[in-house]
């Protein structure tokens, strides 16, 4: 069987006519990089943004072009709707916390006006996830700080406090949700392309690492980035979950963007080590949600200090105390200190998270406190009965 190439991609594709019959796709510079893994090709078509609607006939034809070549196992096929240059983006609408927090920055009084003062304009809507009751995101301004280890135990300790919860991985070049979960294998897809997601422990999980191989290269620029989040997000049986916590790629790209902007989170919790190269990165992520408006559920202190496992001696390695003195310094919530610990470090290199695999010990209860006081930042958050986990 002939190996599968862009060539080839692209030469099918010169085939399928543009918007109005107008040229073809490739031609008209409307395909994005495409990118091949496993058999499977991605990519995404720039269409004008008040048209997208209309030409989901063009997605579906460039899907059934490219799944028709000889050796193509699939295809992932986006609309990237690019606004018309100069004109002003929507400005997104800031969910509504559930009591006043004092010095948090989330008041929502309205706004006295003058007597024939004009209303301000109505801010765009941004469509939510069906079933799914609010979407947060873990983020952190640089990698290494163990932001997938702490969603990852997150969510499962919301979920062990009683809420229904997912997990997005939606670190796109990095996914290491599939290992931390200790799930392989492929989703399934059923009607309508939505996908069937992943699920251990009783957490159901999506993540880019369970369409291609670990160790594939994903090499992608900024509007595929965007569509394959917002498949991932949108295109995926979730079915009726209180939280979808968004585990974050490091960093304030593409990725963080797309979801700030399009979808409506209900708020960000950052993670951070405490020493002060760290929380410099951090807070250039505290910076970009208060841009866009997405409330602070809090700052988490990861690695906050060492616990020797043979004498139990604390030693503070990268200093202690820094996260929590920035969230004072900002008004945001402290969420909590996680320590670094040997247990929490080789059960999820295990892929059996310490919430689980011990969860009665001392660091899965850190991790639950923490999960219950993010609860208490979100809106109309009821927890439900605990759900009974049982560790394999």
């Amino acid at each position: 069987m002939a190996e599968v190439t862009k060539d080839i991609v692209l030469a099918a594709l010169s085939r399928v006519r543009g918007p109005d019959l107008e040229g073809d796709i490739v031609s008209r510079n409307m395909v994005s990089d495409v990118f091949i893994a496993d058999g499977k090709v991605y990519f995404s078509i720039t269409v004008p943004a008040e048209r997208a609607k209309e030409l989901e006939p063009l997605r579906v034809a460039a899907e059934k072009t490219v799944t028709a070549i000889e050796g193509v196992r699939g295809a992932l096929v986006t609309l990237t709707a690019d606004r018309k240059a100069g004109a002003a983006p929507a400005r997104p609408t800031q969910p509504t916390a559930p009591h006043d927090h004092a010095g948090h920055g989330h008041s929502h009084a309205p706004q006295a006006r003058s007597p024939g003062q004009p209303a301000p304009p109505q801010r765009a809507q941004k469509a939510g996830v069906p079933g799914v009751g609010a979407i947060i995101a873990v983020a952190s301004g640089k990698g290494g700080v163990g932001k997938s280890t702490t969603a990852v135990n997150l969510a499962l300790a919301m979920m062990a406090n009683g809420l229904k919860v997912g997990l997005l991985d939606a670190d796109i070049y990095g996914p290491s949700v599939p290992r931390l979960l200790k799930i392989s294998g492929r989703p399934q897809q059923i009607e309508n392309r939505i996908i069937v997601p992943m699920e251990n422990y009783g957490l159901k999980a999506m993540s880019m690492g369970f369409l291609v191989d670990e160790e594939a290269a994903m090499i992608w620029r900024g509007p595929m980035v965007q569509s394959a989040i917002l498949q991932m997000l949108r295109e995926v049986a979730w079915g009726e979950l209180d939280v979808l916590v968004v585990d974050m790629p490091p960093g304030t790209g593409d990725a963080q963007l797309t979801l700030a902007q399009q979808v409506p989170l209900a708020g960000a919790v950052i993670v951070s080590t405490p020493q002060d190269l760290a929380l410099i990165d951090a807070r250039k992520g505290i910076a970009m949600f208060r841009k866009v408006e997405v409330p602070l559920l809090g700052i988490i202190e990861n690695m906050s200090y060492f616990l020797a496992p043979d004498t139990g001696t604390r030693y503070d390695i990268f200093g202690h105390g820094g996260a929590q003195a920035e969230a004072a310094r900002i008004g945001v919530p402290f969420l909590g200190e996680v320590p670094l610990t040997m247990d929490i470090r080789e059960r999820s290199d295990a892929g059996t998270p310490v919430v689980v695999s011990d969860p009665n010990g001392a660091s899965a209860q850190i991790y639950r406190d923490i999960a219950r006081r993010v609860a208490q930042e979100l809106t109309g958050m009821k927890p439900r009965p605990a759900p009974s986990i049982v560790f394999d």
